[in-house]
């Protein structure tokens, strides 16, 4: 039996968009860690929105690449390991289960599917308010939400930090 440390999850709103200003991929020059930010503007404008200019940057082998207003593709597929939007590239951040794969574009976006999963008590938004299916807690699989398989998709976020530790 595992200790219970958070005992309520309530939903911060947050959308897959909101994780999309850093992802971490696995580089297909080297198979190393990866990271997708957005561009520097030479205006020095900092542009965070969906559709802002990408850069891929491998500190290990040194490839860098420029995404400049193409098409962005969110990935929907639970039987397919993701793929960041801009670049199609395999995110670095994914693990599969007997049930699909469990993914995430960078930590923070990782620790609020843990945050979620752990809590036993999980408060959603209100049904009359607008918006309340887009939020990333909302859209999460049906297995991932269901308590029967809180520890397999525990343990799968747990070997997902592993591989960032193995780098």
């Amino acid at each position: 039996m595992r200790p219970i440390t958070h005992h309520r999850f309530r939903d911060p709103r947050s959308t897959k968009c909101d994780f999309l200003v850093s992802v971490l991929v696995r580089c297909p020059g080297c198979e190393k860690v990866a990271h997708v930010g957005t561009a520097p503007d030479p205006t020095g404008v900092r542009d965070q929105s969906l559709f802002a200019p990408r850069r891929l940057v491998c500190r290990n082998c040194g490839l860098a690449k420029e995404w400049n207003r193409g098409s962005v593709v969110l990935h929907r597929d639970r039987h397919k390991s993701a793929t960041d939007p801009y670049f199609d590239i395999r995110l670095w951040l994914q693990t599969e289960t007997r049930h699909g794969w469990v993914w995430a574009y960078n930590l923070e976006h990782l620790d609020l599917i843990r945050r979620f999963v752990q809590a036993p008590l999980r408060e959603g938004i209100p049904w009359h308010e607008q918006g309340r299916r887009m939020t990333v807690v909302a859209r999460l699989p049906a297995w991932i939400q269901q308590a029967k398989n809180r520890d397999e998709v525990l343990r799968a976020i747990a070997r997902i930090h592993t591989s960032l530790l193995r780098t």
